[in-house]
């Protein structure tokens, strides 16, 4: 297994962890995290909607093939950590909170770029005549 594999599912099983932590946390509605989000002004019922969705990233993420799918949970986990790291920010919170979600972002970037060609979507370009269009 080369460097590469390896660092690839060091940051990613890192990265699954804590997000399937955070979104059964969610769905658990545990008073750490309902008392995060209320404070932050967002209703309670957004904490099974994050959990349902951080669940399902994480199996996107862990099976075989479906890199479609891989691609919108990878783009899925970054709207949610940039929207918590701004919620953070913008209610004044402590540093710490608004720089924790940029840090598991930072992870989930290492595994997108690190990613096996078997896990990545493969573009497809359409040669068209000259003269011609698409």
């Amino acid at each position: 297994m080369n460097k590469q594999l390896v660092g690839y599912w060091a940051v990613t099983a890192l990265f699954c962890v804590a997000m399937a932590a955070s979104g059964a946390m969610n769905l658990l509605r545990v008073e750490q995290m309902r008392e995060s989000i209320t404070a932050l002004g967002y209703p309670e019922y957004l904490m099974t909607i994050l959990g349902v969705a951080k669940v399902l990233g994480v199996v996107a993420l862990l099976i075989p093939g479906a890199p479609l799918l891989k691609e919108w949970a990878y783009a899925g986990f970054t709207f949610d950590l940039l929207g918590a790291s701004a919620s953070h920010a913008f209610m004044s919170d402590p540093i710490a909170e608004t720089i924790v979600p940029l840090v598991i972002l930072g992870i989930a970037a290492a595994s997108y770029f690190l990613r096996p060609a078997t896990r990545r979507l493969q573009l497809v370009t359409v040669h068209t005549p000259a003269g011609e269009s698409a």
